[in-house]
C-alpha cells in the first residue's frame, strides 16, 4: 500500500509498505481522509519543538522512525481483529489517537490527554492516517452517524481540540469571547464557541485571507495589526472586555494582546504551540486577577460532543477545506508553511 513516510527532519516520502493486519483488540481501518495539521508541520520543519524524541523507541509504542503520518484521520472497519465486538465492518469511523501509560500522574488524575509519555496514531505510533490502511485499537474508535460523513469525520480531531480549549475556557452560554488567531484550530474555537450558545465572538487575524474565509463563515473579524483591536473589543462588550480568549496564533504578542482584552477576572486559554519563548509580565494578572491556562488536545468525551454538534449541522467546511491526493502532501506542507490556505485533508486512498 501507499503511505507517506517520515524519515527525517524535512524528508517525507510516500512509499510502497506492508499492508496491516489487525491484533487482538485491534480493526484494521481503510483511510479516506488524513488532515495536515500544524504538528504535522512542527514534526516535519521543527521536531525538536514538537517534543518528540524520535532517536528513541516511543515509551509507550515502541515506534520509531520511519513514521507514517497522520493522526487526524477517517476510515471505514474492513477488518476485525479477534475479540472485537462493539464495532462492524462497514462502519464509518474517526479515530481517538491517543496513546497514554496509565502509570504517571496525569494519567492517575484521569488527564490522558496530558500523559507524560503521550504518543498519537500516526505521529509516534506504528500507523497512520496517511497510508491507505492502519490499524488501530477498536476502543479508539467513535462511529460516525449516517449524516457525517468521511471528510467531515477527518476533522473530528481537530476540532476537538478547540472544543477541549472552550471547555478549559469555563465560559458560559451568552458570554463573549476573542479568538487570537484563524487558521484550522481558531475556526474550531470560532465553532465550537457557537455550538455552545457564545454569540459575542471577535477574531484577531492579520492575514487578509484568514479573515475572509472567517469572515465568509459569519465570524466579526479584525486585523490587529493595521486596525485597532483594543477599540474592537470594547466596542463588541461596551467597553467591559470578553470574558475569554484564546491564544490560536502560537505567536508572542496573541498572548499579550489577549490579556490586555480580558474584563477583571478573565482567562486566557493557550491552545497553540509556540516554537519561540516570549516576555511576559505577570503582574499583568495580578493587577485584574486574570489567568492563562493552557489546553492540550482532547479527551474522547470532546470528540463525542464534537460529533454530535457535526450531526445537528453546526460545522460548515465552506471555502477553508480543501483536498489533495496523497502523492501531494509534501507540497501541500510547503504551502501551509508559506501561510496559504486553511485545512487541508490529504485522500488516503
Amino acid at each position: 500500500m501507499k503511505a507517506a513516510l517520515f524519515h527525517a527532519k524535512e524528508d517525507l516520502r510516500v512509499e510502497d509498505v506492508p499492508e496491516p493486519t489487525p491484533g487482538p483488540g485491534q480493526v484494521k481501518l481503510r483511510n479516506a481522509f488524513a488532515g495536515i495539521c500544524g504538528s504535522d508541520l512542527h514534526v516535519y520543519y521543527t521536531p525538536e519543538a514538537a517534543g518528540l524524541d524520535f532517536d528513541h523507541p516511543h515509551p509507550v509504542t515502541g515506534s520509531t522512525l520511519p513514521q507514517i503520518l497522520g493522526h487526524e484521520f477517517s476510515g471505514t472497519v474492513v477488518e476485525l481483529g479477534e475479540g472485537v465486538t462493539d464495532v462492524a465492518v462497514g462502519d464509518r469511523v474517526a479515530v481517538w489517537p491517543i496513546y497514554y501509560c496509565g502509570e504517571c500522574t496525569a494519567c492517575r488524575r484521569g488527564m490522558f490527554n496530558a500523559c507524560q509519555k503521550i504518543g498519537f496514531h500516526g505521529l509516534s505510533s506504528h500507523g497512520g492516517g496517511m497510508a491507505e490502511f492502519t490499524t488501530v485499537d477498536a476502543s479508539k474508535l467513535h462511529v460516525l452517524p449516517e449524516n457525517v460523513d468521511l471528510r467531515m469525520g477527518a476533522l473530528v480531531e481537530p476540532m476537538s481540540v478547540a472544543w477541549h480549549a472552550v471547555s478549559r475556557s469555563g465560559v458560559a452560554e451568552g458570554g463573549s469571547a476573542l479568538i487570537a488567531g484563524a487558521g484550522p484550530i481558531g475556526i474550531g474555537v470560532w465553532f465550537a464557541l457557537k455550538a455552545q450558545g457564545v454569540q459575542k465572538v471577535l477574531v484577531s487575524e492579520p492575514s487578509a485571507d484568514r479573515r475572509a474565509i472567517i469572515s465568509a463563515l459569519g465570524a466579526t473579524v479584525v486585523d490587529p495589526v493595521n486596525e485597532d483591536l483594543g477599540q474592537a473589543v470594547a466596542e463588541l462588550t461596551g467597553g467591559d472586555g470578553v470574558d475569554v480568549a484564546f491564544d490560536a496564533a502560537g505567536a508572542g504578542p496573541a498572548v499579550t494582546s489577549s490579556l490586555a482584552s480580558l474584563v477583571p477576572g478573565g482567562r486566557v486559554v493557550v491552545v497553540a504551540i509556540h516554537e519561540r519563548p516570549m516576555e511576559f509580565l505577570p503582574t499583568q494578572l495580578v493587577m485584574a486577577e486574570t489567568e492563562i491556562s493552557g489546553a492540550l488536545a482532547y479527551l474522547p468525551e470532546d470528540f463525542d460532543a464534537v460529533i454530535e454538534a457535526m450531526s445537528q449541522g453546526v460545522y460548515d467546511t465552506t471555502g477553508w477545506v480543501q483536498e489533495v491526493p496523497l502523492e501531494g502532501v509534501v507540497d501541500a506542507i510547503h504551502a501551509l508553511r508559506g501561510g496559504a490556505g486553511a485545512k487541508i485533508l490529504v485522500q488516503a486512498d
